[in-house]
């Protein structure tokens, strides 16, 4: 798996608060990964673009040519999505999905 062992437990439960997914900042709830707080904007991105423009999964998925159980798992913070996905995404839904600035994290204090 590519990013080893970090990247088995998905993005969701790398967060401080999962429940909050994708609404809270990783980097306000503490977390410690930046790969997970990327993926969160990412969601975060498509779910806004998906609602403006009224997309259901289904519509998305058609559109795009991604599965659509893996845009319900990216939305949901369950998968760790590759570069041609939100590539897809992001050409079909004609919003920059990829976080425009640093993605930073504070580390959890042990």
């Amino acid at each position: 798996m590519v990013g080893g062992r970090a990247r088995a437990r998905p993005p969701r439960q790398m967060t401080h608060d999962p429940e909050a997914w994708p609404d809270v900042s990783s980097a306000d709830a503490g977390a410690a990964d930046a790969g997970a707080e990327a993926v969160r904007q990412i969601a975060r991105h498509l779910a806004r673009a998906m609602d403006e423009r009224r997309l259901s999964l289904r519509a998305a998925a058609a559109g795009s040519g991604v599965n659509r159980q893996a845009i319900a798992d990216l939305l949901a913070g369950k998968s760790w999505p590759d570069v041609a996905t939100i590539a897809r995404l992001t050409a079909f839904t004609g919003v920059h999905l990829w976080p425009t600035g640093p993605v930073t994290v504070r580390k959890s204090k042990q």
